[in-house]
């Protein structure tokens, strides 16, 4: 990969259930090189998904520190819970300081719908934003300050569902587009009446698969759109 002189620029990696992503970023989000990504590792252990990123970005140069965005509930660099990937054997793990020991480059990790959300809010009134793919991705915003993160994939939504199990990609394949977007609908009903958001972002794997009308203050983002969170995660 050809030099890219550092400047500040950020190496923003998006763990997800199914893929893992990375990208070159300027201080204004800008991409600075070509998108890459790999499966995520299945099943995944926190060795296997750190060497699957030191992988992942070994050619990446250029770049002076690292965001990370990761699909569960992560305090101080620490993973607390991991719904995607397996709890059990991510709760409690470092992988912050873990990169910092394997990429020699200072670390911030926080959830990846959170990343994603700093990456494409547009900074005005209060903002919510998911993420459909393995699972619900989810962040709250306020006036483009994120507020504390809620695991919303683990509610209820039925007696038998939680938001995981209700959209989930597993469930896509299971019940088909159409009864998948029957189920988006009453979700995001219940979004709107319960958060009274502002502006509602939509994006993850699986956002080009609703076909549903949206109001004026739903938008859809891509993977793309959302790493360039990682540049945010610094200022």
């Amino acid at each position: 990969m050809q030099q890219i002189a550092a400047d500040g620029n950020i190496l923003s990696i998006d763990i997800g259930g199914t893929l893992v992503k990375a990208a070159i970023l300027n201080t204004a989000g800008q991409m600075q090189n070509e998108y890459k990504k790999v499966n995520t590792p299945k099943p995944a252990t926190p060795q296997l998904l750190l060497e699957t990123i030191v992988s992942l970005v070994s050619d990446f140069t250029g770049y002076e520190k690292v965001s990370v965005g990761f699909p569960g509930y992560v305090k101080e660099g620490v993973i607390y819970t991991c719904p995607q990937l397996g709890t059990p054997v991510f709760a409690g793990f470092n992988l912050t300081q873990q990169l910092e020991n394997k990429l020699y480059k200072p670390v911030r990790m926080i959830n990846d719908a959170d990343m994603q959300g700093l990456g494409v809010c547009g900074g005005k009134g209060f903002e919510f934003v998911i993420t459909l793919g393995s699972g619900l991705g989810s962040a709250l915003l306020f006036n483009g300050s994120l507020l504390p993160h809620l695991e919303l994939s683990q509610h209820p939504i039925t007696k038998k569902h939680i938001h995981d199990s209700y959209i989930g990609a597993a469930t896509l394949l299971e019940i088909g587009v159409v009864k998948w977007n029957r189920r988006v609908k009453k979700m995001l009903t219940v979004f709107k009446t319960v958060f009274n958001y502002d502006h509602l972002y939509i994006g993850g794997g699986n956002a080009d698969k609703i076909y549903l009308p949206l109001e004026e203050n739903i938008t859809t983002f891509t993977n793309q759109d959302g790493i360039k969170g990682g540049a945010r995660l610094w200022q």
